[in-house]
């Protein structure tokens, strides 16, 4: 997390702190539109992503506090990230949104960690209590990005 500094009327310096991005990884385009201008209008740093590859590729995972992942998408699905994040040491809560997921997928991601399972169209305030909650999960990060 990059912190910032400010100065008040009397000219003493303030640390300040971002908020902890959100990253949305979904392949519909007008979802991740709709779900970044929501938490853009909460006060939330979010950054949106076509596709698992572009998010891996993206050098964003370190500033990352929650991830918002659909679970089908073309190329490397939800569950795959999912798995190649475990795999490298990246802990980031995930919280995955689905229109057409199975139960065995939705099985299949909590067990592997996921903090939070959605269904589309998801009511905007469960969806923020959701990243709220996953915000306040301690994430274990490695060192370097993978």
């Amino acid at each position: 997390m990059n912190n910032t500094h400010l100065s008040d009327s009397h000219g003493r310096e303030e640390e300040t702190f971002e908020a902890p991005l959100v990253s949305v990884v979904d392949d519909d385009e007008l979802m991740r539109r709709s779900i970044w201008r929501l938490l853009r209008s909460f006060g939330l740093q979010s950054k949106a992503f076509a596709s698992a590859e572009e998010f891996l590729q993206s050098g964003r995972m370190a500033a990352t506090g929650c991830l918002l992942l659909d679970v089908s998408m073309p190329g490397m699905d939800g569950l795959a990230l999912q798995r190649r994040l475990a795999d490298t040491g990246w802990m980031i809560p995930i919280i995955f949104l689905s229109a057409r997921a199975s139960e065995e997928e939705e099985r299949l991601a909590v067990q592997a960690g996921a903090v939070n399972f959605l269904r589309k169209p998801v009511n905007q305030e469960v969806l923020l209590h959701a990243i709220h909650a996953a915000l306040m999960r301690p994430n274990n990060k490695p060192g370097k990005e993978q």
